[in-house]
């Protein structure tokens, strides 16, 4: 029968992992990893050309996209980005208009466009360091919640056999995946700050963290306290498993 202890442990370390997945799925469906807050003035766009400015973001281009973003209150997450903007932008303008968040996805190729040493300027030069801060921050996501997948299998196998050494091997994809986590947000954090370096925000505009990303940075805890306790439990049965058959034999 399994210790009370390692018991305990280990339904921890189960409702922790989860909480993990939940989060780190969560973070990377939504858009609001960076959010941008524009002035009234800036987000008052009654005298502009709001049908260009659409145009503008929905291009490939970094720069372009960018100082829409800046402007018109945008937030931009690993799939998407999103700008508040007139619900009657295209033909008729309301005195009292009507703001909506219209968001445009990052398609696969843009995930793997080359970022230049200039914004917008294709000549420039490709600066390596951001073009794979972004292929990162896409990729690892994935990376971590197929080692979870795979973490929770061995898990099931360990039932299966009715051995807690083979969470172990659970212990352990949950530490990389916590790696891997913690990666995509310092890549995240990383890429936003040289963007700021190279394209200077409008005077008035500040940028801010969003609840996507604190739902990120929140899951690399849990997978690697859920990593000790499922490693705490798997290698402390296994030493009290072969006390147990020294003081047998003796």
């Amino acid at each position: 029968m399994m210790d009370n202890r390692f018991a305990t442990a280990l339904v921890i370390a189960c409702v922790l992992s989860l909480l993990s997945a939940v989060y780190l799925c969560a973070s990377i469906g939504t858009d609001s990893w960076y959010e941008y807050h524009s002035p009234p003035l800036v987000k008052d766009n009654s005298s502009v050309d709001v049908s260009q400015r659409w145009e503008d973001f929905n291009e490939m281009d970094e720069k372009a996209y960018s100082d829409v973003l800046f402007q018109m209150n945008g937030t931009v997450g690993l799939w998407r980005r999103c700008i508040l903007m007139r619900r009657d932008f295209h033909w008729y303008q309301s005195p009292d208009p009507q703001l909506v968040t219209q968001c445009v996805s990052f398609t696969l190729q843009q995930q793997f466009t080359p970022k230049y040493n200039e914004p917008g300027n294709h000549n420039s030069g490709e600066d390596m360091l951001r073009t794979y801060l972004w292929r990162c921050q896409f990729l690892l996501p994935f990376v971590s919640l197929g080692l979870m997948f795979f973490g929770a299998l061995i898990g099931l196998c360990a039932c299966a056999c009715h051995s807690l050494y083979p969470t172990l091997g659970t212990g352990a994809l949950h530490l990389l995946a916590g790696v891997c986590t913690l990666g995509t947000v310092g890549c995240y954090v990383a890429g936003i700050e040289l963007l700021h370096c190279k394209t200077k925000l409008p005077p008035g505009v500040e940028g801010t963290y969003g609840w996507s990303f604190c739902l990120a940075a929140v899951s690399a805890p849990l997978q690697f306290m859920a990593a000790a306790l499922f490693i705490w439990a798997a290698r402390t049965n296994r030493q009290e498993y072969s006390r147990m058959q020294a003081y047998r034999v003796a």
